[in-house]
């Protein structure tokens, strides 16, 4: 496992005094000694070599031996990374392919669809995990279609029209019908909510 010199909650306590946050990005900006990191912060001279020193005892800057100093650069990076290796890998749409999967992981979250994404290839993985609400064989109502996808995103009307230019629904009369996608024979379809959700073709 990665190591770093501070965990992604150090450094927010770091970073939680504002002279200290002033003095950070002064250092961000360029400034490379005292009298630079005053100026640039806009503190004067007593706290903004307070907090400057802070810092450099916590080890998030460096001094060197001619008094200039530097942000230690990579702690930001070796945190974030530890804290991704720390996180628990998700276990969701484990069944499916591992491309499939991915792509479903990015744009998924516990059932609900975070964003339509641009990208067609990565759409058609989204299309194909939303056709599957939707059984073979019944025609369903655009109300009972956006019921269904009300469920996942906001956006009833792309994700409709998606699913049929991608021939995932079939459309005609104001009914819609599955077309496409992949099939789970033992899949326990998701209802829209109404009694009477669909009708047999």
């Amino acid at each position: 496992m990665t190591t770093s010199p501070f965990s992604a909650r150090e450094l927010v306590g770091l970073l939680a005094d504002d002279d200290r946050r002033a003095v950070f990005a002064a250092l961000v900006l360029g400034a490379t000694d005292a009298e630079s990191v005053r100026r640039r912060s806009g503190l004067e001279t007593r706290p903004a070599l307070r907090a400057l020193q802070r810092l450099v005892d916590a080890g998030l800057v460096v001094r060197g031996s001619d008094g200039t100093v530097h942000l230690l650069g990579k702690s930001f990076a070796l945190a974030a990374r530890v804290e991704a290796e720390r996180e628990p890998r998700r276990e969701d749409h484990r069944d499916e392919p591992a491309e499939v999967a991915r792509v479903l992981r990015a744009f998924v979250r516990d059932g609900r669809l975070l964003s339509i994404p641009t990208v067609h290839s990565k759409r058609l993985v989204v299309l194909d995990w939303l056709s599957q609400r939707f059984e073979p064989g019944r025609r369903y109502s655009e109300q009972m279609v956006n019921l269904i996808l009300e469920q996942v995103h906001g956006d009833t009307a792309a994700l409709r029209r998606y699913l049929v230019d991608d021939d995932f629904l079939g459309r005609a009369g104001g009914m819609y019908w599955r077309t496409g996608g992949s099939y789970a024979p033992d899949l326990d379809y998701p209802d829209c909510g109404e009694p009477d959700c669909g009708e047999d073709v």
